[in-house]
């Protein structure tokens, strides 16, 4: 089911209302939570149903049996090793036997293709199962014996086929304590999911027409077409995932739930290493966490450092699909991380840009340009097919057709652009871009919130899917 759908305009208010009902009975709500969960992810393909429900049981199960002083390293790794055999199955297994096969046997590998299916949002909740698992181990958090909970843990269905990563840390002590419903922060939720919807259906669907239209035709088009379409996937993945998360985190909001944030302003950035502060926070903190720190992070020698800075961002290139796309994506960005991180400038900008004031400075503007304008070549490689596409747009921009005729700037989409930039500006340091606490009178705030109702029900073009479903 899409948030942006019909279909979720009522499946939200009824499980809403029932979810509040229940509210005396902890257990009976954990249970509402999970009955709506699968039918949320359900909707998509019933058959999957069993995968996230096998991973979720064993994950559960193994910490149960962790909590004994036997064999705790055992119970570990069957959890890590069946729940990323799974994903590695259905999210890998035809991609390296097909690259092997055009190494190996000419191309000529179908029998070894096995055609699975992609699960919708196997990444994300096996590596919240996964988190689960080795926090157990590491003594981090106690091992739950409440199925139900746990069930509830791993399923929540505003994040579940995309985010943000929560840890068990945080959200399943969440399911273990009694809700009590909190008018200010449902209200808040539902201001954070409208201005996601905009994100989403004004600014990245608007963004995405564009984009589309030129990356099909791309050994046809212009330079400054190329630049911008570029520039517009940029602005269209941010408004598109982050878009996701605000909606998540909001409706997350109104079941007295609350998540962490995973986008703060990244496109505020002054320069890569603040960027990845600042963009998909969780999954960041995931591989920092449970993959660069347990390698050896920073502690040895500068080599050892390069070494795991290198493995992190391939990883996570990989992570975001089965693609040598993705893989180059991820090296593109070690190379511009790792100088900032062997000149120990890496973690210079910890402060939010122009803080306490209402403008940057002339030098601080070029810094967030200077990001921006690396992030999107990076991009190039992210939204490609294949590297050989990736190598051809760049290098149709460099062949010298920078004929002014026939650009078609999309100068409402730049318009809804420019607000939304605006209003995230002024609440950088805040929880989201529709914190309007300063607005007075209070007709004007009702007035933001229609414009921004009435934007998205004119002006969205058309119903996408979220591009970080794929992954």
């Amino acid at each position: 089911m899409l948030f942006n759908s019909a279909e979720f305009l009522i499946f939200l208010p009824v499980v809403f209302a029932i979810y509040w009902l229940l509210n005396k009975k902890r257990q009976l709500q954990n249970l509402w939570v999970v009955t709506a969960s699968y039918l949320f992810y359900g909707w998509w393909d019933y058959r999957f149903l069993a995968l996230i429900a096998f991973t979720t049981l064993l994950s559960w199960w193994t910490g149960i049996m962790m909590e004994r002083e036997r064999r705790r390293r055992l119970w570990l790794w069957l959890s890590v090793g069946v729940n990323l055999g799974i994903l590695g199955l259905f999210k890998y297994y035809d991609f390296f036997a097909q690259s092997f096969a055009d190494v190996f046997l000419g191309g000529q590998g179908d029998r070894l293709l096995l055609g699975l299916v992609l699960p919708v949002g196997i990444s994300f909740y096996t590596f919240q199962a996964l988190s689960y698992s080795i926090d157990v181990y590491k003594r981090k958090i106690e091992p739950t014996h409440d199925i139900v909970a746990y069930f509830a843990y791993v399923s929540f269905f505003p994040q579940l086929v995309a985010g943000p990563i929560e840890r068990a840390t945080n959200l399943l002590p969440q399911f273990l304590e009694k809700r009590h419903f909190d008018y200010s922060l449902a209200a808040d939720g539902m201001r954070q999911m409208l201005w996601g919807f905009f994100m989403k259906m004004v600014v990245a669907d608007r963004c995405g027409l564009y984009v589309d239209q030129v990356w099909g035709h791309y050994a046809e088009s212009t330079g400054p077409r190329l630049v911008i379409a570029a520039m517009l996937f940029s602005i269209q993945i941010y408004g598109d995932f982050a878009g996701y998360s605000n909606i998540a985190i909001g409706c997350a909001k109104l079941f007295g739930i609350h998540l962490k944030p995973n986008f703060k302003t990244p496109y505020f950035s002054r320069d890569t290493g603040e960027f990845w502060r600042r963009w998909h926070i969780s999954l960041n903190r995931w591989f920092r966490d449970y993959l660069y720190i347990p390698l050896g992070g920073s502690r040895g020698s500068k080599l050892q450092t390069v070494r795991n800075t290198v493995i992190i961002f391939l990883v996570s290139g990989l992570w975001h699909g089965a693609n040598w796309t993705f893989v180059a994506w991820g090296a593109f960005h070690a190379i511009l991380f790792i100088p900032l991180m062997l000149s120990g400038r890496n973690r210079r900008h910890l402060d939010t840009v122009a803080q306490g004031r209402m403008l940057p400075t002339i030098g601080e503007v070029a810094m967030m340009c200077n990001t921006f304008l690396l992030c999107t070549i990076g991009r190039i490689f992210f939204r490609a097919d294949t590297i050989s596409d990736s190598f051809g747009y760049f290098a149709q921009f460099f062949k010298g057709n920078w004929t002014m005729e026939g650009i078609d700037v999309p100068w409402l989409t730049l318009g809804f652009i420019l607000i939304m930039f605006v209003a995230e500006w002024i609440n950088r340091e805040r929880e989201h871009g529709l914190v309007l606490g300063t607005v007075r009178p209070r007709w004007a705030r009702a007035a933001i919130y229609y414009s921004l109702t009435g934007a998205i029900l004119l002006f969205s073009s058309h119903s996408e899917n979220f591009i970080y479903f794929q992954f």
